[in-house]
């Protein structure tokens, strides 16, 4: 006798199948989940936390180069050899504020120094105090409002100031100095160095 083989059931691929363990099911979906919020939710959130400081640091240079009048520091490095101001050792009461547009930019630099300090910095702009001249206000109405400076008082009617104007062909930059002697032992020096871009 030959054994009769039950026939095989087909499957239909309608057919869901034996029912899925629920607690399988929302291991997949809580997985899904947390897939979507690394895939979307983190990025989100670097894009707007990016946003916020940029913002912030945009408002920080805003504040800086809009500010009218003098900060009071040195210069960097490169701003100093930039427009060919080389503060002197020692100095204090260093202040600076520059400039810039598409025609020209300027550093407008104040300092007070020692004699010696004054004449080294007169010779590395490759002037000398000879050149000054009595009276002389060399900053112009125009750039001396913009820092504020004010050469008038005791020491304009004394004859306490003196200036030269530095001109240089380009690219070097041009000064207009002005030193103020009132005080006898430590002269205040004011600069504005213009360079054509």
């Amino acid at each position: 006798m030959t054994a009769s083989v039950p026939p095989q059931t087909a499957v239909s691929p309608e057919d869901p199948g034996p029912p899925e363990d629920r607690r399988r099911v929302v291991r997949r979906r809580a997985l899904t989940l947390l897939i979507i919020v690394l895939l979307i939710g983190v990025p989100a959130g670097y894009l707007v936390i990016s946003a916020a400081q940029s913002r912030a640091s945009g408002k920080d240079k805003e504040q800086k180069y809009s500010a009218r009048g003098l900060t009071i520091d040195w210069p960097a490095k490169v701003q100093r050899r930039v427009y060919d101001v080389p503060i002197p050792h020692p100095s204090n009461q260093v202040a600076y504020y520059e400039t810039n547009n598409w025609r020209t930019s300027r550093l407008y630099v104040q300092f007070q120094t020692t004699h010696d300090g004054l004449d080294t910095f007169l010779r590395d702009i490759g002037v000398s105090r000879d050149q000054l001249r009595k009276g002389d206000i060399t900053i112009s109405d125009r750039d001396r409002n913009i820092v504020g400076w004010k050469f008038s008082g005791p020491g304009a009617r004394l004859g306490g100031y003196w200036g030269l104007s530095n001109k240089e062909k380009n690219p070097k930059p041009s000064q207009d100095i002005v030193v103020n002697t009132q005080n006898p032992r430590y002269p205040m020096v004011y600069v504005v160095s213009r360079t054509v871009p």
